[in-house]
């Protein structure tokens, strides 16, 4: 078996992430370290308005919806590019241009 892939986080998703309720939070470390290691997440969803290679954890909990938008085709790191609550039925984009920024 191979090691995990490093997360790196771009921009503020780590302290977003930590805002998270502590079960989203976990829940979202789990789908993380599955992706870390070459599997995919319970519930995802491809974000190709985002990039290529683009996907979206998608995280529920009593507290509300939760987003993780990474990529993890790259060798070399699982990259976590933004992390929020999902307030609406539509993802905002302010959060779409922030995952692609």
């Amino acid at each position: 078996m191979s090691d995990p892939k490093p997360v790196e986080f771009r921009g503020s998703s780590f302290d977003d992430l930590r805002a998270f309720p502590i079960q989203a939070r976990r829940e979202a470390g789990h789908q993380i370290d599955q992706v870390q290691n070459g599997q995919e997440p319970d519930d995802w969803k491809p974000m190709n308005t985002v990039g290529r290679g683009v996907k979206e954890i998608r995280i529920r909990d009593v507290a509300g919806a939760f987003r993780v938008i990474y990529i993890a085709k790259f060798a070399d790191a699982v990259f976590v590019l933004h992390c929020f609550q999902k307030k609406t039925g539509k993802t905002s984009k302010t959060d779409l241009d922030l995952a692609t920024k």
